[in-house]
């Protein structure tokens, strides 16, 4: 049996690198412990501290899931004060995510429950398989949804964010659609594909513009809305400290005058 493992691997794209970072527990349905938690953030942290970078996607290895929850047998053991450090571990992994400079894409096939949905609701796009399913069974095994499940009000709701907590029922990837957690359902052999389309797109954008958007994300989500806009002043100011904006609008308005002469 292979031992737990987090696999990252960079993929030089003619936009720029991107890393691919894979959580390998399959033997348990890619279940997150301290340990591989730990493991999955000091990836993450390697991966922040290079400027290249233009976006990373997180997997789980195979097809049966994409994160099964958290690791029951280790919960079982713990007390109250190994619990506030297993679960601090776990948050460790999705602040990092929330907090990455760059976007962060979830491949998301098979099971994707517990904190497999809270890491996932970490990422800034999620693309899922058909036989997908998601839940947050926290409840059924006598603890309550915590950390990164405060992000679910947001991306679908109030309503289904207490069904989901409430219930812990098991739902299928078009409701996950339907209710706004994900933003692309494929099956899971165009998964790949769906991935790549996202790719495509922020590798043609610019790279300080796309770093400055991750940032006001980030500050949008703590700001009353006069600060919002008022930071946004400040970033679009900003951003003319560079060279890009007049450079890929330049680029942008010759090709509109290069296809109106053809």
């Amino acid at each position: 049996m292979r031992k737990p493992a987090v696999r990252l691997r960079i993929r030089d794209l003619p936009g720029g690198p991107v890393a691919w970072v894979s959580i390998d527990n399959q033997s348990k349905l890619n279940v997150l412990g301290g340990g591989l938690a730990r493991r999955l953030s000091a990836a993450l942290d390697q991966l922040e501290a290079s400027r290249s970078i233009r976006a990373l996607v997180l997997r789980g290895e195979g097809s049966r899931a994409f994160i099964g929850g958290a690791d029951l047998r280790e919960m079982a053991e713990l007390d109250a004060a190994s619990a506030r450090a297993f679960i601090l571990d776990l948050h460790g992994v999705c602040r990092r995510l929330r907090d990455f400079p760059v976007p962060t894409l979830a491949r998301i096939e098979g099971y994707c429950l517990g904190a497999g949905m809270e890491v996932a609701a970490s990422c800034d796009l999620r693309a899922a398989s058909t036989d997908s399913q998601f839940g947050m069974p926290e409840v059924r095994v006598g603890v309550p949804s915590v950390i990164e499940a405060a992000l679910l009000p947001q991306l679908v709701g109030w309503g289904r964010t207490r069904e989901l907590l409430l219930t812990g029922d098991i739902v299928n990837a078009q409701a996950a659609l339907d209710m706004g957690f994900i933003q692309r359902l494929v099956p899971a052999a165009d998964l790949d594909d769906a991935i790549e389309g996202w790719l495509e797109s922020i590798l043609s954008a610019g790279p300080v513009a796309v770093r400055d958007q991750k940032e006001l994300f980030r500050l949008w989500e703590r700001a009353s809305l006069p600060r919002a806009i008022r930071e946004g002043v400040r970033f679009f100011a900003r951003a003319y400290r560079t060279d890009e904006p007049k450079r890929m609008m330049r680029a942008f308005l010759d090709g509109r005058s290069s296809q109106r002469r053809d």
